[in-house]
């Protein structure tokens, strides 16, 4: 049995150290510059826009977590929900967690009317992808994912001068 809630404040130490497993477990185990401080901000800050839920077991232990925030479709005219992470911890797979973790945020998306819960995987994470095709997601096989990062970045924003601060919120 999994039961699925807000993160607390109390719950950031076992987000970071799920979000370090996981780097772990994508072969990137020195990608996370992550703090509690800033993970704290974005959640529990004044105007958070970004969300966690929580996978207890019966006992109340946590399993796993998913991160997320919202997006938007130009096309559908409404928000979506846009899953950056979903972990489980390696014991606890197998009991439902995930499925729980993805049944609640797709009925959070159905409950306020958004059009789609989506997320990215890695190509050779077989067994995440196969979860996934389970409950009935589709991979968007014509889409590639693009980043913009590091001196790329860097060279780009410099490039443009500051951005006019009204037209940029958000």
């Amino acid at each position: 049995m999994s039961v699925i809630r807000p993160a607390t404040a109390d719950d950031v130490p076992a987000i970071l150290g799920m979000i370090h497993d996981l780097a772990i477990y994508e072969k990137e185990p020195d990608a996370v510059k992550n703090t509690p401080e800033k993970l704290t901000e974005v959640l529990f800050g004044d105007n958070p826009r970004v969300f966690a839920n929580m996978a207890e077991n019966a006992a109340g232990e946590v399993q796993g977590f998913a991160l997320w925030f919202l997006n938007y479709s130009t096309w559908e005219g409404v928000h979506g929900i846009y899953l950056e992470d979903l972990y489980v911890r390696p014991e606890a797979r197998g009991e439902g967690h995930g499925k729980a973790l993805l049944q609640h945020l797709a009925a959070t998306a159905v409950e306020r009317g958004y059009a789609r819960v989506e997320w990215s995987v890695l190509d050779w994470n077989e067994p995440s992808i196969k979860f996934y095709k389970n409950l009935g997601a589709l991979p968007m096989e014509e889409w590639s994912t693009f980043r913009l990062t590091g001196e790329a970045l860097q060279t780009l924003g410099s490039a443009a001068g500051a951005p006019d601060r009204a037209l940029a919120r958000g």
